[in-house]
């Protein structure tokens, strides 16, 4: 079957490579335009674009699907089928209809539930115990299509928002090409989703990752792991915003834990600990501005704290 893929970021690329590795022919691959990366804030291709180019596919990065031009390329294509990864553009209705079996959408949560750009940052913030990926059919509304296929994953105690869509990413590239076969050989129906169960995932911006100390330290852990590796979860320390990795929730059941106010931090021989609305988490990484991210007992030692030290909370 002839397909176009469209997908960004790195999480799409297990399934590009799933595509290209099966028997559906890819003709062309749209991903979003190069953008500013690195320190030297130079402009660099997604990572699905440097597939497609290792691969020899013929790449467009319209920063717009509406438009004249780019339903020209995808007529010229020809596509039966596009599907799509996380690519970030919205496919406006003239091209809804045009590939024989529409667009496929590789969506990373259980639909109906967190529908939109973050669902498993979402996922991990609320404390789902299980997750997963479904295909579905991309139509006007969104996430609304009726689904394809759907698999499940269990959501590790410790995972964070990279460690589960690594796994999803994966797990997720089979399924998308097992919809595809499905889909060719007519051996596929697609359901409609109930209208119970819908949540919703927007994009989790700077703001939504700073700490607030004040939750109890269960919900300070799912925060942080949320937002880990993106967009990297960040307290402000008098003047300094400081970066953070997944923190511990201190069992109450160790000895000497203190009595810590929610942000206020205490330095010890082997740990960092911080307050919360409850009891104390323990810090993991962390990382000063312009430092690179360290142990925070490290961090600590070089910091100089002195006693009471807060974080804004």
């Amino acid at each position: 079957m002839r397909v176009v893929f469209a997908g960004t970021p790195a999480a799409a690329v297990p399934s590009l490579r799933a595509v290209l590795g099966s028997h559906h022919d890819v003709v062309g691959v749209l991903t979003r335009p190069d953008a500013p990366a690195g320190r030297g804030r130079g402009l660099r291709p997604s990572p699905v674009r440097e597939v497609a180019d290792e691969a020899g596919i013929p790449v467009a990065t319209p920063r717009s699907l509406r438009g004249p031009e780019v339903e020209e390329q995808l007529r010229h294509w020809a596509p039966e089928a596009c599907p799509v990864v996380a690519y970030g553009l919205l496919v406006p209705p003239a091209l809804l209809t045009l590939p024989r079996h529409g667009w496929v959408n590789l969506h990373f949560s259980l639909l109906p539930a967190w529908r939109g750009a973050a669902p498993v940052q979402h996922a991990l913030r609320a404390g789902d115990d299980v997750s997963g990926a479904v295909t579905f059919r991309l139509e006007e509304g969104l996430d609304t299509g009726p689904v394809l296929g759907r698999l499940t994953e269990t959501v590790r105690p410790r995972d964070t928002a990279g460690d589960l869509l690594g796994r999803l990413a994966e797990a997720g590239a089979h399924l998308l090409v097992s919809t595809l076969d499905a889909l060719e050989e007519g051996a596929v129906q697609p359901v409609p989703q109930p209208a119970e169960g819908v949540s919703l995932a927007p994009k989790v911006e700077v703001e939504d990752a700073r700490v607030p100390w004040r939750l109890p330290a269960f919900a300070v852990d799912r925060l942080v792991r949320s937002c880990t590796p993106e967009p990297g979860a960040w307290t402000v320390l008098g003047a300094d915003r400081v970066k953070l990795g997944p923190v511990t929730p201190v069992d109450d059941a160790e000895p000497s834990v203190p009595v810590l106010g929610p942000g206020q931090v205490d330095v010890r021989r082997r740990d960092v600990l911080v307050g919360t609305g409850s009891s104390p988490v323990r810090l993991g990484d962390v990382q000063a501005p312009g430092k690179r991210a360290m142990p925070a007992t490290d961090w600590a030692r070089g910091a100089r704290l002195q006693p009471g030290a807060t974080f804004d909370a």
